[in-house]
């Protein structure tokens, strides 16, 4: 592995490359990551992925608890401050807060960091979550970059766990604080927010850069509410396939982008819009019941 001072000019597993610097994109002339990928296809569109490249957002902060949660259960990550208030609409609190975010720490309420230490807690006591996660254990925080073979583009990825079974086979761990961990509500979860499609994104760089042959995807998903419940989750193959679908559609329009220099909206046509099927529905039952006088035009 490879510890980052500069640019990134060539493909490979690179270590100790902070979280600010990775979503800033490291990589020189640029690359695409899964999030990227993801913004660049419906719901979204290439001009609102385009806009979002060149005016990064600040921290925002209702993602603390989600960087405090993978820095308690991953072992890696920034450092974590407790500013002794009881919320943030203080001057004083603000200030502390802002201190800390700017030397890129993660700074929490003394009731949040209590909220953490007791997720961190419930995921140790999962078998299966503990042993996956365990501090000291596989690779945490990598970050892989690799060259697409079919258009040129440079791909980037940020794993929070790459570790092996007992069979040899490379495991892809990530970690997602959730509103619910149900098994059947968790797959409506991985579909609207395309971690299939981040999956496959991951396993591509790991075949390609040659850290492993058999790769098994799987999604540590923990509730951030109490008791905290943890489901460890594995996408059907059916799933991950059509996550490289996505994927590789994604690329596909990333290269034409960058070789237009165009960054399309939804559509340059005059879109046909229908109401809902739902609000049709609605319109024929009340038809139905003579709510409605309807004459031939």
């Amino acid at each position: 592995m490879t510890a980052v001072a500069e640019k990134i000019t060539e493909p490979g597993v690179y270590d100790d490359v902070p979280d600010e610097v990775y979503h800033a994109d490291p990589v020189e002339g640029g690359s695409l990551s899964s999030t990227g990928a993801r913004r660049l296809l419906p719901p979204s569109c290439p001009a609102k992925f385009r806009w979002e490249q060149d005016h990064p957002r600040d921290n925002v902060p209702e993602f603390n608890l989600g960087h405090a949660a993978h820095k308690l259960v991953l072992g890696i990550g920034p450092e974590l401050v407790v500013v002794e208030a009881e919320n943030w609409r203080t001057k004083k609190a603000q200030n502390t807060r802002d201190e800390a975010l700017a030397e890129g720490a993660v700074p929490l309420l003394p009731f949040e960091m209590e909220q953490v230490e007791a997720m961190a807690a419930a995921l140790r006591a999962h078998p299966i979550a503990s042993a996956l996660l365990r501090p000291g254990t596989g690779r945490t925080e990598l970050t892989l970059v690799w060259r697409d073979v079919p258009t040129g583009v440079m791909r980037r990825a940020r794993l929070d766990k790459l570790t092996k079974d007992r069979r040899g086979r490379v495991l892809i761990v990530d970690y997602k604080t959730a509103a619910s961990s149900e098994p059947a509500k968790f797959e409506k979860a991985i579909h609207e927010r395309g971690y299939h499609q981040q999956l496959d994104f991951y396993k591509d760089g790991v075949l390609e850069l040659g850290l492993g042959s058999e790769v098994v995807p799987l999604l540590v998903a923990q509730e951030k509410t109490p008791p905290y419940v943890v489901t460890v989750v594995q996408p059907t193959e059916s799933a991950m396939f059509w996550g490289g679908v996505l994927n590789r559609t994604a690329v596909d329009l990333f290269a034409q982008c960058q070789r237009t220099g165009v960054w399309p909206g939804y559509s340059d046509e005059i879109v046909l819009a229908a109401l809902p099927g739902w609000a049709e529905r609605q319109y024929e039952d009340a038809r139905e019941r003579g709510d409605y006088d309807i004459k031939e035009k």
